[in-house]
């Protein structure tokens, strides 16, 4: 069973998430105060945390920078409405995605069984380790090295660079980085791509300004350029 850590800390939201949530076949443990989501994370070692951003204590993306550098499964965070600074700074700082609130049931119940179908190991048949020049990849580790050392790459960053690496050469086109990925059409205003590809730019030495390891293709997507790892 699937364990899910809620923080939230208007209770009565909570209690009907939670509810719906252990209908759906999930242990869910609440947590209302963001002080007391790093003990509550150790102890309870949850598959998937379902974050809010306004929390006494500590908020939610003080949270996230706490909590990111040892936790590696999923984060999903609420954000308010129409916030998209919100939204990009929780990214930035580990979320792997959002809902806007008010939360719909069944769309967050999408999105927190796509981010665990990312982040459990799948059963494919398909080359499990790619390696280009100094970056070698692992699938059934989900571990990235580059020259020789660990890359820090939460579940989401993995698997979107995995993505780019299996297509090396070809450019992978935002909407199918959604629908694979996020589990989700891309509406054209999302965001969360682009920040993500930022992040794994900066991980991977990268030029920010003039990439050259992943090129942005624009209008269309992403490309992984296979001879520049060396």
């Amino acid at each position: 069973m699937n364990k899910i850590l809620l923080v939230e800390d208007d209770q009565r939201l909570a209690q009907l998430v939670q509810s719906f949530l252990v209908q759906q076949g999930f242990e869910v443990r609440l947590e209302s105060n963001g002080l007391a989501v790093e003990a509550a994370c150790r102890d309870f070692a949850p598959h998937l945390i379902v974050l809010d951003l306004m929390l006494p204590g500590m908020d939610g993306f003080a949270i996230c920078r706490t909590i990111r550098p040892w936790f590696k499964q999923p984060i999903l965070m609420l954000t308010a409405k129409e916030s998209d600074i919100d939204q990009v700074l929780g990214l930035e700082l580990g979320a792997d995605d959002y809902v806007i609130k008010p939360v719909e049931p069944r769309v967050l119940l999408a999105r927190i069984h796509a981010l665990l179908r990312r982040s459990q190991p799948g059963g494919s048949q398909e080359s499990t380790e790619l390696e280009f020049g100094q970056l070698k990849l692992s699938q059934s580790a989900r571990e990235a090295y580059f020259a020789g050392q660990l890359v820090e790459l939460t579940s989401y960053e993995f698997d979107l660079l995995w993505m780019l690496a299996k297509n090396a050469g070809q450019t992978v086109r935002r909407e199918a980085i959604h629908k694979q990925i996020i589990g989700r059409e891309y509406d054209g205003l999302d965001r969360t791509v682009d920040v993500r590809v930022s992040h794994i730019r900066r991980k991977l030495g990268d030029n920010a300004d003039t990439p050259f390891r992943i090129k942005t293709v624009w209008g269309k997507g992403y490309l992984f350029v296979a001879d520049a790892w060396n």
